[in-house]
C-alpha cells in the first residue's frame, strides 16, 4: 500500500507574521512541502523550512492561478510524494476559505489531514484597530457574510435577517458588489446612517481604513479607490472609532528574515 503524508490545513491570519498561531510556525518549520495562497504575507513564507517545496496556487477574483479542483487534486498528489504538507491560507481556511471542499476531498481520497485554525480577517482587522465586533447596547451578535458568488451571481441572502441593527455584519471580498449589498439593506430597513468602516491589507503597514455610512460606502469606494483585499465592517460598533485610539502599524519584528526564494515551486510547473 502506498504511504501518504500528512496535510495541514493551516490558516495564516490577515498579515501580520506575528497574529500566527505557534503550532502554525512550528507546522511551516518542518514542513516538506507548502502550497500557499496569494493572501499570505512575504513575512509569513520567511517561516517556511528553507528546504520545504513551494507551490503558489494564489486565486484573486477573474485570475485564477488554478481551479479549485486543480488545487484539491495537486493536495493529493502531494501527499503522495511527501510527509508533512501545510496547505497556506490567509486568515481562517474554514471561514470563506474554502478549506471545507479541500478536507472533504482528502477525505475521499484517504489522505490524513488536520485543520489548524487562523486568526479571520474580521476579528483581526478589527482588533487591528481597537474595534470589537460586539459590544454590550451595541452588537449582541456578529455575522460573517461573503459578497462573492459563484459564476459573478448576485449575492443571495436572507436580507431582512440581516439588516438587523443589533447586528454586526463582517462582509468578506464585497468590493465589486457592495452596490448591491448596500441596497439590499436600506432596502429591508438598516438606516443609511448605520456605521461602516473599510479595511484594506489589514494587519500590516500598508493597512488603510475609512470610516463612513452605508449610505456612502459605495461611493467611498470608488472615489478613494479601495482594492481587495478589503473587508468591510457595517454596524453600530464602528462608531466607537471615535472614542478610541488608533495604533499605528508596525513593520514586523526582525526576527521575521525572508528566506531563499531560489526553490520557489510554482503549481504549474508541479
Amino acid at each position: 500500500m502506498q504511504q501518504t503524508g500528512h496535510v495541514y490545513l493551516v490558516g495564516a491570519g490577515p498579515g501580520d507574521p506575528e497574529l500566527l498561531t505557534i503550532k502554525a510556525a512550528r507546522l511551516l518549520d518542518r514542513a516538506d512541502a507548502v502550497v500557499f495562497d496569494r493572501l499570505v504575507s512575504d513575512e509569513i513564507l520567511d517561516l517556511i523550512n528553507p528546504a520545504a517545496r513551494r507551490i503558489f496556487v494564489g486565486k484573486e477574483t477573474g485570475c485564477h492561478s488554478l481551479r479549485q479542483e486543480d488545487i484539491n487534486a495537486l493536495l493529493v498528489a502531494t501527499a503522495r510524494q511527501h510527509q508533512h504538507i501545510v496547505r497556506l491560507k490567509g486568515g481562517d481556511p474554514y471561514i470563506f476559505g474554502r478549506g471545507g471542499e479541500e478536507a472533504l476531498f482528502l477525505a475521499q481520497n484517504g489522505i490524513p489531514f488536520e485543520v489548524v485554525p487562523g486568526i479571520t480577517a474580521a476579528a483581526g482587522c478589527m482588533a487591528q484597530l481597537n474595534l470589537p465586533l460586539t459590544h454590550r447596547g451595541l452588537a449582541t451578535s456578529v455575522r460573517f457574510i461573503t459578497g462573492h458568488m459563484q459564476s459573478d451571481a448576485e449575492p443571495a441572502h436572507d436580507w431582512r435577517s440581516l439588516a438587523d441593527p443589533d447586528t454586526t455584519l463582517a462582509i468578506y471580498m464585497g468590493v465589486r458588489t457592495m452596490p448591491v449589498i448596500a441596497a439590499r439593506l436600506m432596502e429591508n430597513g438598516l438606516s443609511g446612517a448605520t456605521p461602516a468602516i473599510i479595511i484594506e491589507n489589514g494587519s500590516t503597514p500598508e493597512q488603510r481604513h475609512h470610516r463612513t455610512t452605508l449610505s456612502r460606502i459605495c461611493a467611498d469606494l470608488d472615489r478613494l479607490n479601495f482594492d481587495p483585499p478589503c473587508m468591510i465592517v457595517i454596524g453600530r460598533v464602528v462608531g466607537l472609532i471615535d472614542h478610541l485610539p488608533v495604533p499605528v502599524i508596525q513593520a514586523p519584528n526582525s526576527a521575521f528574515k525572508r528566506a531563499p526564494q531560489n526553490d520557489y515551486a510554482h503549481a504549474h510547473t508541479a
